[in-house]
């Protein structure tokens, strides 16, 4: 399969957990010629080769298609978690935000869009044994990021009828952690109430073991490789993207050396939910819906179009953010900075 060369790659959302790992794999390849990271605020870090440009994707924003014109490849990774009990916000960002970045795009005959889907958009289904990525994408309605990742795809297949010389690709990973996105991991999801020092091998008894909690993740370095090989070979399509082992109340009790224990569902959900409610937690009792209704992915795929094949496991993703987590890691962007960095901000 021949390969391009000379790329010139624009990455939006460049400074967030996937967009990081992307820009520095992309920076790093001597196929591509020049990065431009797309962020809302300029960071600090800033690989060899690499641009910055301080533009938000929202509807009202700035023209997007000068940034885009004369550009080989888009890769779309700007994504609004929050606030969670405000969806028409995130909504504006997330979806009509990527609507904006898909018609600049095509509008500015960029050769390419790699975007970045997810499982989430995937509809509910199986625990014990992997789908391809032919499985549908409706998402779990319940779950604004996952409608709203559903819905991109609905998108995308209009999308890719109309502008049928373009080269569209939709990547979907598991869970993606590393040591430098705990912190803002950390914020997203848990919140104030998630004690990051104490979050560590045998300081934590035992493990929730509920009814559906089997999950995918990998390490975003790796998922990064994955986006660099779609930006630089001409595929299209979706790839998923998993490392092994899955993930489940028995492998995480390992981790954290704690044993698993076997809880009933209901209370578990609802007193996420009245934390919730209450803004104690930032992650919805709607997306841990989703999380236990998950399928398992196949990435035989991946592997195969993109010579791709995870470095590390799932398990040592997860050991890496964990120790990113009680060290309180980040990196000198706002999506990444650490709580000491925000602080001295």
């Amino acid at each position: 399969m021949e390969e391009a060369s000379g790329l010139r790659v624009v990455v939006t959302g460049a400074t967030g957990n996937v967009g990081t790992s992307v820009v520095q794999a992309l920076s790093d390849d001597p196929r591509v010629t020049s990065v431009l990271g797309i962020a809302r605020r300029i960071p600090g870090w800033q690989p060899e080769g690499t641009g910055w440009l301080a533009v938000d994707i929202d509807p009202g924003g700035p023209e997007l298609v000068p940034h885009f014109t004369g550009v080989d490849v888009v890769v779309h990774l700007a994504w609004k978690f929050q606030p969670t009990h405000d969806p028409v916000t995130t909504w504006r960002t997330n979806v009509l935000g990527s609507i904006r970045v898909f018609e600049a795009a095509a509008e500015a005959g960029v050769g390419a869009l790699v975007h970045a889907s997810s499982v989430g958009a995937y509809s509910p289904g199986p625990k014990d044994r992997p789908v391809e990525e032919s499985w549908p994408t409706h998402g779990w309605p319940g779950a604004a990021y996952c409608r709203e990742k559903a819905y991109l795809e609905r998108v995308l297949d209009a999308y890719e009828q109309r502008h049928s010389a373009m080269r569209v690709v939709r990547m979907r990973p598991g869970f993606l952690f590393k040591r430098e996105s705990a912190s803002q991991q950390r914020r997203i999801f848990a919140g104030r109430l998630l004690p990051a020092q104490l979050i560590r091998p045998s300081l934590v008894p035992a493990v929730p073991d509920l009814a559906g909690l089997t999950f995918q993740a990998l390490h975003t370095d790796d998922a990064a490789t994955a986006y660099r090989e779609a930006v630089a070979r001409p595929v299209r399509g979706a790839f998923n993207l998993a490392a092994d082992p899955p993930l489940d109340a028995t492998v995480l009790a390992g981790i954290l050396e704690a044993r698993p224990l076997r809880m009933p569902l209901p209370p578990v959900r609802a007193a996420l939910a009245a934390a919730w409610r209450l803004r104690l937690v930032p992650a919805s009792p709607d997306l841990f819906d989703a999380v236990l209704r998950l399928p398992l992915m196949d990435s035989s795929r991946a592997r195969a179009e993109l010579d791709w094949e995870p470095r590390r496991t799932a398990v040592e993703a997860v050991q890496e953010f964990l120790d990113g987590l009680h060290a309180q890691a980040g990196m000198d962007t706002a999506p990444l900075a650490s709580r000491s960095d925000r602080e001295a901000a």
